[in-house]
């Protein structure tokens, strides 16, 4: 299902960097002032003849976009001003929509601020770098295409040798870099899983890796060799100024890299329409583990050919979030802290086993969520074994088609949802364990109700 394009602050910017008037642009599209005006203040969405019209007229990319909606777009702005601090300004989507289209570059500069120094719930104010890196990647809706394009000519080179693909990538590390790779017992790499040792040209891999691991390992050593300019453009363009936030974002770029090695895009998105996304079935197909397909799902946005707009978390049982992209999907699912109510936590008990729900977040529509634990890599007899729960979600309007909601209503109500109890406001929670942020708490001795942490408003 394709989205509706609205990109005004892109025009306005593209007209002003020309020196032009609304009038002019407008003669020089063959379009209406009036028209373009709209277009402008997002009232009207940008259609595929005048994307043409600005390729043709200007050199514009339309690539771009991804990377230049203000603040992320309004829903994404729309999560950060739901922070408890600003409780009491009642800004509602048509104030958002109006800042988005007056002052373009205020909310861009907010939402920066917002993401480098935090929330305002209580807490020491203090830049994180994995925050900005998030930041940085969610400006792209994680789709980056040069690296698509690059990886999938590598994943075609590789397919003709037509052997195993683990098998033609170190092939191709150690003639066209000269980078051998070795296989090592777990007693001569005790605390690794993989090592570059570019002294003796070596890729070495520990004998914990299990297979698509390994070649996820490999495709990543391939883009350091073939893929550095690609690279550096996106983190030149991500104007990071903090060297940890920088490397943050270096390694999940050459993780997708490797990811689109692995599972080339035309390939991959053919295989997901053929299947119903079935990520079990896409993991034995392409030769990776769940969490990779999941991620990759999450990268299909590329400009005439997406796919469906997921979103994904990474959680462990105390409820801490280690991984959350949003995408092109715009979900509420991935900010604040994960709701108790969520499926996720049921797959702890059930492992292996996906876990399907259907949810309805505070702040609006309805989501399906597939949940599967995860296990990292490596842990081996009488060492602690990790485990966290990956967990996919999709507005249920896209999931029809989905192989996992097969059999589902998906019209019907789904399970209430929060961003955590101190920033939801549902007044009615049973699972609640604190009154939400900023919440005057309304007790009385004499009654009880639902949750003890009744609160003024609810």
């Amino acid at each position: 299902m394709e989205t509706k394009l609205f990109a005004g602050h892109a025009v306005r910017r593209l007209r002003r960097g020309q020196a032009l008037t609304q009038a002019a642009m407008a003669d020089l599209l063959g379009v209406s002032p009036s028209y373009l005006n709209l277009i402008e203040r997002n009232q009207r969405p940008l259609t595929a003849t005048l994307l043409v019209a600005l390729a043709e007229r200007f050199g514009f990319d339309a690539r771009t976009l991804a990377a230049s909606e203000p603040a992320g777009g309004a829903d994404a702005l729309r999560r950060r001003l739901a922070d408890p601090m600003f409780a009491d300004l009642a800004l509602d989507r048509g104030d958002i929509a109006e800042w988005l289209a007056s002052a373009p570059g205020g909310a861009e500069a907010f939402a920066r601020a917002f993401d480098r120094l935090g929330s305002g719930a209580g807490e020491t104010i203090t830049a994180d770098p994995a925050i900005e890196a998030r930041a940085a990647i969610e400006r792209w809706r994680n789709h980056f295409p040069d690296l698509d394009a690059q990886g999938e000519a590598l994943a075609d080179d590789l397919r003709q040798s037509g052997g195993d693909a683990a098998v033609a990538m170190a092939d191709r590390l150690r003639v066209r870099h000269h980078l051998s790779v070795r296989l090592l017992p777990v007693e001569a790499m005790p605390d690794r899983l993989h090592r570059t040792d570019l002294h003796a040209r070596q890729l070495q891999l520990s004998e914990r890796l299990d297979p698509a691991s390994r070649s996820f390992a490999l495709a990543r050593a391939l883009g350091h060799a073939e893929a550095p300019a690609e690279v550096d453009a996106v983190v030149r363009g991500a104007g990071l100024t903090d060297r940890t936030a920088e490397l943050w974002l270096r390694r999940h770029l050459h993780g997708y890299f490797a990811a689109a090695v692995m599972m080339p895009y035309a390939r991959f998105l053919r295989a997901c329409e053929a299947t119903g996304y079935d990520i079990a079935l896409l993991g034995r197909r392409f030769g990776a583990g769940f969490e990779h397909v999941a991620h990759r799902l999450t990268t299909l946005h590329r400009v005439g050919a997406r796919g469906l707009s997921f979103c994904l978390l990474r959680i462990d049982r105390a409820g801490q979030i280690s991984k959350r992209f949003a995408g092109a999907s715009q979900s509420p699912l991935v900010e604040g802290a994960p709701c108790p109510l969520l499926g996720a936590f049921d797959a702890f008990a059930r492992s292996g086993e996906a876990i399907v729900q259907l949810v309805e977040p505070e702040a609006g529509g309805r989501w399906l969520t597939i949940a599967r634990t995860v296990t990292p890599p490596g842990a081996l007899a009488g060492e602690v074994r990790a485990r966290f729960v990956v967990m996919l979600g999709i507005a249920a309007e896209q999931a029809g088609s989905l192989a996992a909601a097969r059999g589902l209503d998906l019209t019907a109500r789904g399970v209430p949802v929060g961003a955590g109890c101190r920033a939801c406001t549902r007044g009615d929670c049973p699972q609640r364990s604190a009154p939400p942020a900023g919440r005057a708490m309304r007790l009385d001795d004499r009654d009880g109700g639902l949750t003890p942490f009744a609160f003024a408003g609810d």
